[in-house]
């Protein structure tokens, strides 16, 4: 399964290390604004978001991980 995410936000997006943990492949690196960053996450998952705000000098972080339903 692919999830796209397009960063509008205007500032850097880093991407949290459990994404890749958590089994979600992609370039690691910062997404930057106006950018579209392709996650490949595993077979019959679908995508779990989560985004963090650390204020405009530490910037924003996503967390991109896989889940089942049950």
């Amino acid at each position: 399964m692919k999830f796209v995410y397009y960063n509008d936000t205007g500032r850097e997006v880093s991407i949290h290390p459990a994404t890749e943990v958590h089994g979600t492949k992609c370039d690691m690196s910062t997404i930057q604004p106006l950018e579209m960053r392709t996650f490949i996450l595993p077979e019959n998952t679908y995508p779990w978001v989560k985004m963090w705000d650390y204020g405009e000098e530490d910037g924003l972080s996503i967390l991109v991980s896989p889940e089942t339903e049950e």
